[in-house]
Order: C-alpha cells, then structure tokens, then sequence
C-alpha cells in the first residue's frame, strides 16, 4: 500500500463532513460521489439526445443519421458529445464497480 500525505486542514474537513469514518473511508466517499455526479451528467445528456433523436445512440448510428442530415454541424457535434456521454456512462459504471468491489452491469 501506497502512503500519502495530507494537509492537517484537508484532514479536519474530511472527517467534519463524515465523523468517525477513517480518512480512507472518507476519500472512496469523495471518489464515490464525484464518479454518481459525473454519471449523472453522462446520462443526463445520453437522456437528452434520446429525447431530440428519438432513438438510442446505436439507433441514431445505424440510421445514418449524420448523413442524411447533410453532416450539419448541430447533428455532427450531438454525435460527437452523444459517444462521448455513452462512453463516459460505460467508463464511470466500471470505476463505481472496481471502488465498490462489486461485478459490473452488463
């Protein structure tokens, strides 16, 4: 295990926001919660182009969307952050999963 050092003031605010939790409790609790909000802008955005596609990413990509909107910059760049929010609900469910020590959903 690996030590590292931590300001005394760091250290009180930790254990003021989560009294009696060690202070490797409380930073997986940080990393815990972080990881919940970057999910929630992930599918927040995922839920959005959904909505103004009517269909799922895979959908929206089998479709050819793109294309037959004449690569437009909005439809171009919805794509581009769409993958990006899809990728990023993949990637942080598997980071929640590894600090939790739990399987990850399929």
């Amino acid at each position: 295990m690996q030590s590292v050092v931590i300001s005394e003031r760091t250290r009180s605010v930790l254990e003021a926001l989560n009294p009696g939790q060690t202070l490797d409790q409380n930073v997986e609790r940080l990393a815990e919660q972080e990881l919940l909000r970057r999910l929630a802008r992930y599918q927040l955005a995922d839920y959005t182009f959904r909505r103004k596609y009517d269909m799922s990413l895979a959908e929206f990509e089998a479709a050819g969307v793109v294309q037959k909107r004449g690569y437009s910059f909005e439809v171009e760049n919805d794509h581009q952050d769409w993958d990006l929010a899809v990728d990023g609900i993949y990637t942080v469910k598997q980071q929640l999963a590894q600090l939790r020590g739990t399987p990850v959903d399929a």
